[in-house]
């Protein structure tokens, strides 16, 4: 833990008596509150990235124009989109479930 507090500390101060200020605004002090204020982040570029990779797949599939090895890379590519879209389901409920089995109430409004 000194570690994380010597470098995620809003102050910090070295041997010698400088102390140097965190960044404004800061509202973390440890690694649960950083991936806290992080999850909402990360599953918005992963629902982007999903709709990226569907539409991929779309394209791929309507240019093939027959070639049935293109249209296979196009169905691989929709099942793949498919399975992270599950994924990211999955993981997004398990998070809320967790946060009600262990009474953390700030997983409930993380994502609001």
């Amino acid at each position: 833990m000194y570690f994380i507090e010597k470098v995620s500390a809003q102050n910090l101060t070295i041997d010698g008596g400088i102390t140097l200020n965190g960044p404004k605004g800061m509202k973390f002090s440890d690694i649960g509150g950083m991936v806290g204020e992080a999850i909402p982040y990360i599953f918005g570029i992963a629902g982007v990235g999903l709709l990226i990779m569907i539409i991929a797949a779309g394209f791929n599939l309507m240019t093939s124009a027959g070639d049935a090895k293109k249209m296979e890379q196009g169905k691989s590519q929709l099942t793949y989109a498919i399975i992270g879209f599950i994924v990211i389901f999955c993981a997004f409920w398990i998070v809320q479930f967790a946060g009600i089995a262990f009474g953390i109430e700030d997983i409930k409004t993380i994502f609001k």
